[in-house]
């Protein structure tokens, strides 16, 4: 016979298969090169944001060393004047007073001006009017001495060290400056100086090491910034340690030495800007980043300066890597223990973005040559492999269909087409024996398919059993939940019962009345004389008002008690009523039906916070499955309760509706204020196994819309979209006027 197959193929199966792997392999080098490149910028930026967090913690540890090794040094000098005033305590300083110091004609005490090396000494100045008595001479000399043997061997590392006296004394060591004392100006004060009123009681109440903002030594032209540490004896303020801290160096490591790309700035919490590398303090005064004319630098820049000011200011007490997404940089933050300046370290994000642009660039070239390599060779392989075998077996496949039973095909190849050549002889062999056997399979296949429906007859029974069983399950979970509720409500009772008891001031009572035991003899005079007798009938009677208030508090816990007690008895009682086999059809008034269900619901209502209205009309019995409704309203009542969760308290409004028959049909309708349900959901809502809830298991809806069809009605769910509630209504049979059974 001619065949009707024989069409050769307008496309080639390998052009075919290549394209089909080439976009394949292409898709997949696309994938493998997008997440390769999110890998290495994600690897990069953790890299290079924890390099940047270990920089600025690094720098921040080594510049606040001086400011520590200050404080350090403070404390040898507070201990040194402690001991030297103490020394001096039970001493005439006159005589030494008169040898180191001198009144000046102008009123002010210097030192003498005979022998005195400034360059090896320490230099005194009493401003002029300061009162001097013998326990200022005693400190002045203490001061004097303390500078004399500390103060050479710290100027290896500070600028000064100084020794200041509240009254308006100043003893410092200062080689830079050795005739300072002499040259001052007699009305000189520095009690209105930050270094000075930072130890004052009233501004440092915790008597810690204050550091001043910085500012320009007017002879040296050099950035300062000055700590002192005030000395308490006995509750008074009597001096202050200090040191002056070169901040040259300081400022330019922080401007110059930096990460590649970043730069670092260095300012105060109230503002003040310590370094930065476009912004220079000039004229003597610091600038400040929060003043509203900043002065140098244009506003651009100030207004970037100062979203990084509030950015860092803003930040979580231990986060040190923070993001200013608006300038698109990354700040790392450290704090100098001593003066609490900030380090900040800002590194631009494209810094961090460029390394990983560029790794994916190559991971993107190596992609695309491997794939146009790996389509030459899949091209080769696909012609000598499979185009030519394909050949033949069109061939075959031709004189197959023609009817031609008698084919030969080259079986010489050990490998898959070798032996689907070898299988593809055996199975024309073999064609017309397989069409045998399918004729009586075929004869056989209505027996079978009799049987197979008996099987799945039997087995949608076991279904609808299931279904009975895990609504009645659902009914006894509820009861177990409500009951489990209460039982909660009866601890809490109990143990706020044992909380009243036991705080109970029943010792009071033993108190007062031994009081007044004590004073039987006296007793008017005690109660109306004395003071604590006057206090006593007051507090007898308000401790009686007290354990009358208890005895109340008391009394209503255990009529809570009472009442939780009663509502788990009417519970387990309203399921002993429903544990009896269920008949198919029975009378049941479908009013308590429905308020039985809301019973069982009421504790899990409750927690909830759900106003329930009732809507129900009294009808006349209906023959129906109670237990399979019963199952069907909890379910009903169970779900809205879970959907209100998502509304506010104030709007979580169950209402159930028992409307009269209209027609044939009864309607019970349960509808809930609470998400609502999507459109897309409604055709959804009754499948097996379909939930939104995370705890739910797709079984009580799908089982109620069963039983439902069951009894010969059906259950349909209404909502108008998400956030505007839903409605169910149940619809059952109701043929007329029905009497009891």
């Amino acid at each position: 016979m001619p065949s009707t197959f024989s069409v050769r193929p307008s496309a080639s199966l390998a052009r075919s298969t290549l394209i089909s792997m080439g976009v394949r392999i292409a898709v997949i080098i696309a994938l493998a090169t997008f997440f390769s490149y999110l890998h290495i910028f994600h690897s990069m930026r953790d890299q290079t944001l924890a390099q940047l967090e270990r920089h600025v913690v690094d720098r921040s540890q080594r510049e606040q060393e001086i400011f520590l090794l200050a404080q350090d040094n403070h404390v040898a000098l507070k201990q040194a004047l402690r001991e030297r005033i103490e020394a001096w305590s039970q001493k005439d300083p006159q005589p030494q007073f008169d040898t180191l110091f001198a009144r000046m004609p102008d009123g002010t005490i210097r030192n003498q001006f005979q022998g005195f090396d400034g360059t090896r000494m320490p230099q005194v100045f009493v401003a002029k009017g300061v009162p001097v008595d013998d326990d200022f001479r005693r400190r002045l000399i203490a001061a004097y001495e303390v500078t004399a043997q500390y103060g050479p061997p710290l100027h290896a590392r500070f600028t000064d060290t100084y020794v200041m006296l509240p009254e308006g004394a100043l003893v410092m060591y200062w080689p830079k400056a050795p005739t300072w004392s002499r040259d001052t100006e007699a009305t000189y004060s520095f009690m209105t100086l930050d270094y000075f009123t930072d130890s004052l009681v009233q501004n440092n109440l915790e008597r810690k090491t204050g550091w001043t903002g910085i500012y320009e030594d007017e002879p040296s032209k050099v950035w300062l910034s000055s700590g002192t540490t005030p000395l308490d004896l006995d509750g008074r303020h009597v001096a202050s340690v200090g040191s002056d801290v070169l901040l040259e160096e300081l400022m330019d490591r922080t401007i110059s030495n930096h990460l590649p790309g970043a730069y670092n700035i260095l300012f105060r919490d109230d503002g003040q800007l310590v370094a930065h590398p476009f912004l220079e303090n000039k004229g003597g005064e610091a600038l400040n980043i929060l003043s509203p004319h900043p002065g140098e630098g244009t506003t651009e820049q100030h207004t970037h300066l100062r979203d990084i000011f509030d950015r860092v200011r803003a930040r979580a007490p231990g986060q040190s890597v923070l993001e200013l997404p608006k300038h698109g940089e990354y700040l790392a933050v450290a704090r100098l223990e001593g003066p609490g300046w900030n380090l900040v370290t800002v590194m631009p994000e494209g810094v961090v973005s460029s390394a990983a642009l560029a790794a994916s660039r190559y991971v993107l070239a190596f992609g695309l040559a491997s794939l146009l390599l790996e389509l030459a060779i899949m091209y080769w392989v696909l012609k000598q492999q499979i185009t030519r075998p394909l050949g033949a077996f069109t061939q075959a496949t031709d004189q197959l269909a023609a009817g031609d039973f008698n084919v030969t095909l080259p079986s010489s190849r050990d490998d898959e087409l070798g032996r689907l050549g070898t299988a593809f002889q055996h199975m024309a062999q073999k064609l017309q024996q397989r069409e045998e056997a399918l004729r009586q399979a075929n004869e056989g296949l209505e027996q079978r398919v009799e049987e197979r429906t008996r099987e799945l007859k039997e087995v949608h029974r076991q279904l609808m059993q299931s279904a009975r069983q895990a609504g009645m399950a659902e009914i006894a979970t509820n009861v177990l939940h409500n009951v489990g509720n209460v039982l909660n409500s009866v601890q809490t009772a109990a143990v706020l019962a044992r909380e009243r008891v036991s705080g109970m001031k029943l010792e009071q009572v033993g108190r007062v009345a031994s009081l007044l035991e004590q004073h039987r003899d006296n007793l008017g005079h005690f109660l109306t004389q004395t003071e604590r007798g006057q206090k006593a009938m007051p507090f007898l009677s308000q401790l009686s008002q007290n354990l009358v208030d208890e005895r109340q508090e008391l009394l209503t816990l255990l009529e809570d008690v009472n009442r939780y007690t009663e509502h788990i008895g009417s519970v387990v009682k309203l399921q002993q009523n429903y544990a009896r086999l269920p008949r198919l059809h029975e009378p049941v008034l479908m009013e308590e039906l429905v308020r039985d269900a809301l019973r069982i619901n009421a504790a899990g209502l409750s927690r909830h916070q759900v106003q329930v209205e009732q809507h129900l009309n009294a009808l006349p019995p209906v023959h129906t499955d109670k237990n399979k409704v019963l199952m069907i309203l909890v379910n009903l009542i169970s779900n809205a309760k879970y959907a209100l969760d998502a509304s506010p308290q104030q709007e979580r409004r169950l209402t159930v509706r028992l409307e009269p028959p209209a027609g044939d049909r009864l309607r019970i309708e349960v509808r809930d204020t609470g998400v609502g349900i999507a459109p897309e959901m409604l055709t959804r809502i009754f499948q097996y196994g379909f939930t939104t809830r995370q705890e739910g298991h797709g079984f009580g809806l799908h089982s109620s819309a069963l039983a439902a069809q069951e009894l010969g009605g059906s259950l349909t769910a209404h909502s108008e979209g998400l956030g505007h509630g839903a409605t169910f209504v149940l619809e059952l049979p109701y043929p007329g006027s029905q009497g009891a059974a």
